[in-house]
């Protein structure tokens, strides 16, 4: 049950107040000609023209009450919507004794949505402004948002400084953060455009846009513990997806050549700064392609979408400059961890073995981990923190890579990259595997190396196999993380800075 506090408390009575005066403080209807943004440019353009009709153009504009400074018989008033702020001018003369008493006596409040009718002008400052004649109360704000500090410019233009401080309310009242802060709007606004342009590259690419389920009979496509829920008149226990993969390259089994989705998916594991149960990802698979193919789109994409968000191919990610037009290098992992970390794994191609040498170069691993997971381990400690260009990984493990086709001068590795820009695994591209015989017995030495304690086991999923045995086309497929890219490009360190509702710990 909500207790007002003391501010909340006077804007009741405020409200109570509006009543007694006869104003409707949430009216049913409203009505708006121009945005702020789109009042404003036609006044100036109307003013390039040199002509007296700028003086005379009415607009009905909507928004927010940012800061009011009531000066008698005249009030000065910013108002915001999504498009940006202008001044409203007050005058007890156009608006009549009445209703400018209410103003005057500050029932209304910053943060309260109104409607102002009137005629574009220019202060004597120079700010454009509108000369309201008739004001609409919209809706009465009964809580105040947290304050930020503004400083009026010469030129009547307003700076901000300070802000919506407390990380976990601010995502808590996303509501509350977005009203407040600007620049958090503009990240959204840029997330997207982001979601844009990868669509825009895949469809002038020539793929499909399709939609899998996310309620599954079997998870897959992944390494991750799913989230499980149940249908209760079917009776039947269901996952929440993990990853697109299997449904999608069923596609490719149908006839389609170049397939791409964009949607949720939903691991249950730990979060942080890179994690979060409920995650955007975009996958694609094409046909009659590699991973080599893959690595040549991974790079067109990224730079594409770069150059379509912000102008440029070079970004700055947390004060490192970094330039995503291609090429980006190439190597196996394999050479990367022996450039870092001084260890050929190959030299020990056991997990007992490899355990050991990591073990007595100071290493600290959870025992009994399969041989390809060491390496993983080793990866993950020694190379991956290096890695801030953009630089593809390739060549992994057979063991930790279910999907891939094996490469042509060993067997213990399968054609299988990740690529890294900041320090983070961005995506993650397979020559898909294509032989349903060796598919399956994929599936079933994975589910040797599993122990009953490990939560990303891969299951069988045997109408996959079946779809692979009416023949799927050999093909290349691929799979990124859309937070993490909305992450680069607009510099925001944590993943909780671009999700609108973050999962947060149970609020006490």
């Amino acid at each position: 049950m909500w207790q007002p506090n003391k501010l909340e408390s006077e804007r009741l009575d405020k409200l109570a107040r509006l009543s007694e005066l006869g104003i409707e403080a949430y009216p049913r209807r409203v009505r708006r000609t121009f945005t702020v943004a789109a009042a404003t440019a036609e006044y100036e353009a109307l003013e390039s023209r040199g002509t007296e009709t700028a003086q005379g153009l009415e607009v009905t504009v909507c928004g927010r009450i940012r800061r009011v400074n009531i000066k008698g018989k005249i009030t000065f008033m910013h108002i915001e919507d999504e498009s940006g702020r202008v001044q409203i001018l007050l005058r007890v003369n156009e608006l009549g004794e009445e209703f400018y008493d209410a103003i005057k006596e500050k029932l209304i409040d910053t943060d309260d949505f109104v409607q102002a009718t009137g005629t574009m002008m220019r202060t004597r400052a120079g700010e454009i402004s509108v000369l309201a004649h008739e004001f609409k109360l919209l809706s009465k704000s009964l809580s105040p948002l947290p304050v930020i500090k503004q400083q009026v410019m010469d030129d009547g233009t307003i700076v901000e400084y300070g802000e919506f401080s407390d990380i976990e309310q601010r995502y808590r009242q996303r509501y509350a953060d977005l009203a407040v802060n600007r620049n958090v709007r503009d990240v959204f606004r840029k997330r997207a455009e982001i979601i844009r342009a990868l669509r825009r590259f895949f469809d002038n690419e020539g793929f499909l846009e399709v939609e899998t389920p996310i309620l599954q009979p079997v998870y897959g496509g992944a390494a991750a513990r799913p989230f499980v829920t149940h249908h209760n008149q079917l009776k039947q226990d269901l996952y929440l997806r993990i990853s697109f993969e299997l449904y999608l390259k069923r596609l490719l089994v149908g006839g389609y050549d170049a397939v791409y989705e964009i949607g949720r998916d939903f691991r249950n594991e730990g979060v942080s700064f890179k994690h979060n149960p409920e995650f955007t990802m975009v996958e694609f698979y094409k046909a009659y392609t590699d991973y080599q193919g893959v690595m040549d789109i991974t790079e067109r994409l990224i730079a594409f979408t770069a150059q379509q968000v912000l102008g440029r191919t070079q970004i700055s990610f947390q004060g490192q400059d970094i330039e995503l037009a291609p090429p980006w290098p190439r190597l196996t992992l394999r050479e990367a961890i022996k450039q870092h970390a001084a260890i050929d794994y190959m030299d020990y191609p056991t997990a007992d073995a490899l355990e050991a040498v990591i073990r007595g170069n100071g290493g600290s691993v959870a025992p009994g981990l399969p041989w390809g997971k060491l390496v993983s381990h080793l990866f993950e400690q020694h190379v991956e923190p290096r890695l801030i260009q953009p630089t593809f990984i390739i060549d992994y493990p057979r063991d930790i890579s279910p999907f891939a086709k094996k490469v042509d001068y060993d067997d213990f590795h399968v054609e299988r990259f990740e690529f890294f820009i900041a320090t983070m695994e961005m995506g993650n591209a397979f020559t898909e595997l294509n032989d349903p015989r060796d598919q399956e017995q994929r599936f079933l030495d994975m589910a040797k190396l599993y122990r009953d304690e490990d939560d990303d086991a891969t299951p069988l999923d045997e109408d996959y196999l079946r779809a692979m045995r009416y023949g799927m086309p050999p093909n290349g497929g691929w799979g990124m993380g859309v937070d993490r890219l909305v992450m680069l490009l607009t510099d925001q360190r944590s993943i909780r800075d671009v999700l609108l509702y973050p999962h947060l710990r149970e609020e006490k």
